[in-house]
Formats: structure tokens, sequence, C-alpha cells
């Protein structure tokens, strides 16, 4: 009998699995993925695109990144720096097995990861000029939040600092079944003590 994932991806499918390794959705942002895109999604932010420059879109990634750690340090929740390379999942397991953690976020990672990332310069006259993505993409801080799920177990969703914010939802299918494991075992406890 096949289980819920495989019936809602079955017709994505071939052959048979027996458990999922990894699954990373990518989320980003199609229109600010096309410079007339980003100009579109700019001027209903802001009303007109008169101040889209490469100032302003640094400014919006510092203002991301205080905003970020304000309510990280209000709520308890702990921001660690990391190098590029480093395995983010095996800091944050290693947390979770030294540290009480609630469902929830429980971590940000925060390291640096090539990224796309506008050049809005302005001509002489003060006109915007073509934004063009710069090349080769830079490194720029990327956030990874690491969660805790009843369903999934620890789960991770990485998101870049810089518009237009692309970002990774990265589950783990061996912690999937281990909790849906844990869950069927809780249930068949809980009718055992009941029917004694």
């Amino acid at each position: 009998m096949a289980d819920q994932l495989s019936t809602l991806y079955g017709d994505l499918l071939q052959g048979s699995y027996d458990c999922v390794d990894r699954v990373i959705l990518n989320a980003y942002f199609t229109m600010g993925h096309s410079g007339g895109g980003l100009r579109t999604w700019w001027r209903a932010l802001y009303g007109s695109d008169d101040n889209l420059d490469n100032h302003h879109l640094m400014r919006m990634a510092g203002r991301f990144s205080r905003r970020l750690r304000a309510w990280a340090k209000e709520n308890e929740i702990p921001v660690v720096y990391s190098s590029p390379g480093e395995r983010k999942h095996e800091i944050a397991s290693e947390y979770l097995a030294t540290h009480e953690v609630k469902p929830g976020l429980f971590l940000i990672l925060v390291s640096k990861a090539p990224a796309l990332v506008w050049d809005a310069p302005r001509t002489g006259t003060g006109k915007l000029g073509p934004l063009v993505p710069k090349q080769p993409w830079p490194y720029v801080n990327h956030y990874s939040f690491h969660i805790l799920d009843p369903d999934w177990g620890h789960l991770t969703i990485k998101m870049s600092g810089r518009p237009p914010f692309g970002a990774q939802v990265m589950l783990n299918g061996h912690e999937y079944v281990a909790c849906r494991a844990q869950k069927k075992e809780s249930t068949s406890a809980n009718r055992t003590t009941v029917l004694l």
C-alpha cells in the first residue's frame, strides 16, 4: 500500500523507494530573477523605482539582518556564524543533542554562499540603468533556520539575505520515517494502556 507522499507525487516517480533520503524544495521568487520583474516588484513595494539602486538594495539586506538578529535575541534563539563548507546540519544536530529543544525554530546558522545579487546602477543624470546580475555571483550571508517539526523532525529553511531572497526547504526522509514510527509506537502504547 502506497504512503501519502508516494500517492501525492506518484505521477512524478519512477519505480519505488523504501525511504527518501533528502527532499530539497527550491523556493525562489520568480519575478525577482529578471531585471524587469525586480523593477515591477520594487515599484509595488515602494510606489516607484526612484530609490532602486545598489545602495538601497544593500540597505534592505542590512535591515533584514538586523531585524532577524533582534528577533532572535528577543526570542532567545541562538544565531551562530559558520564557515562556507561546514556541514550546517551536523552543527544543528550536535546542538539538538546537547540542548533541550521544543518544537519550532531552535537555531539560526549564518554562512556565506554565492547568490543572485542585482547590480542597479544609476546613470550620470540619475536615471536607473539596466539591471544586471553580478557575475560571478558574490558570496553573501545565507541564513539557515533549523526547525524541530513534530511530523518531519529536524528540517531546515535556508534563505539568502539579499533580494530576491532565494530559499531552499530541506527535509530529511529518515527523520520523517522516525517521527511516524514514534507516533505509531506512542499510539500503540496508549491503546495498550487503555485496554488494561
